[in-house]
């Protein structure tokens, strides 16, 4: 694979308006010992079933070191810093015997220079600092933003340590904000039926094509593998059960996923009876405040919902 988008962990310290989780938030009591739990129990055996090589070939065939990006929720926050990221890590570099690029997303605001040295002594080659936007409170105002971007860069640069920093802002790939979780609830998504979430980066595309540029899953905590990072109405697997190979081979050549493969999930139900044009019409939904709205991924939940069943832990066509 060219990429893994492992969410570690659904803890976060935030409410994020924009959210397109609803299950990251803050958690108290037995919920917060129930979803740390689950992080603790699965990350071995998820990582387990991970590929065998994170090598891919680029577009011209020259065989290229791949990423896993590691996530939350946030994954810097005590309950699983230790206990889940840092072992995770040193499982993965002991794995790929340090051929792969690991990287950590973080909110950022909980980075300190302590944080930052035990990160690079876990085998992390870039930081990856996702909160830099008006959505994150702290941070509605431009000069807040260049205050904490200044404050981390110079960390970073003390310790010689790779990083970046991106967040939902108008000009990114995540500006028109994806149709769920919290972003929905609040009406905060602008993106229109000509905006394909799918074709592109961190999408469906070429998810299916393991060992090639552009490969790249999202993983769950409870080892729920998803062909694009913003997640499919229902699973195509879990690292729980079986290697990510043995996933991947199984949907190939199945027309809703090579569909989604090719970034045209407009075509995914075009041998179970749904034409583009249904596919189209089944796209457009109702916000909460009442405005109309069109999105590709409407129309692929509904697909999903509609016409897939779960059926042993395995996503089948239905009756």
């Amino acid at each position: 694979m060219e990429s893994i988008y492992y969410v570690m962990t659904f803890l976060c310290h935030r409410n994020c308006p924009h959210c397109y989780e609803d299950r990251f938030h803050p958690y108290y009591g037995d919920e917060l010992t129930e979803v740390v739990g689950q992080s603790r129990a699965n990350f071995a055996r998820i990582i387990d079933n991970f590929p065998e090589t994170m090598r891919f070939r680029d577009a011209v065939g020259v065989s290229q070191r791949g990423r896993i990006i590691l996530a939350g929720g946030e994954v810097l926050l005590e309950a699983v810093r230790e206990s889940v990221l840092y072992p995770g890590l040193d499982q993965l570099d002991a794995k790929y015997d340090g051929d792969v690029d690991l990287i950590v997303q973080t909110t950022g605001d909980l980075l300190t220079d302590r944080i930052v040295e035990e990160l690079l002594a876990h085998h992390v080659r870039t930081i990856s600092v996702s909160g830099i936007d008006a959505f994150h409170a702290g941070l509605e105002k431009e000069s807040a933003r260049e205050a904490l971007i200044d404050k981390l860069r110079a960390m970073f640069e003390r310790h010689g340590a790779d990083h970046h920093f991106f967040g939902a802002n108008p000009d990114s790939w995540i500006g028109k904000i994806w149709p769920r979780g919290r972003a929905w609830t609040n009406n905060l998504s602008t993106a229109t039926i000509e905006d394909n979430f799918c074709n592109g980066w961190s999408g469906g595309l070429k998810f299916l094509d393991d060992g090639k540029a552009g490969a790249e899953v999202s993983v769950e905590p409870d080892g729920k593998v998803y062909p694009c990072c913003m997640k499919t109405g229902l699973e195509i697997g879990n690292l729980l059960d079986e290697k990510l190979s043995a996933i991947l081979a199984r949907l190939r050549g199945n027309p809703v996923y090579e569909a989604i493969n090719a970034g045209a999930p407009q075509r995914m139900g075009l041998a179970h009876g749904w034409s583009e044009a249904k596919f189209l019409e089944r796209s457009k939904a109702t916000k909460p405040d009442g405005t109309a709205y069109a999105n590709l991924c409407v129309g692929c939940d509904a697909f999903h919902r509609d016409v897939l069943t779960r059926s042993v832990g395995l996503v089948q066509i239905g009756s």
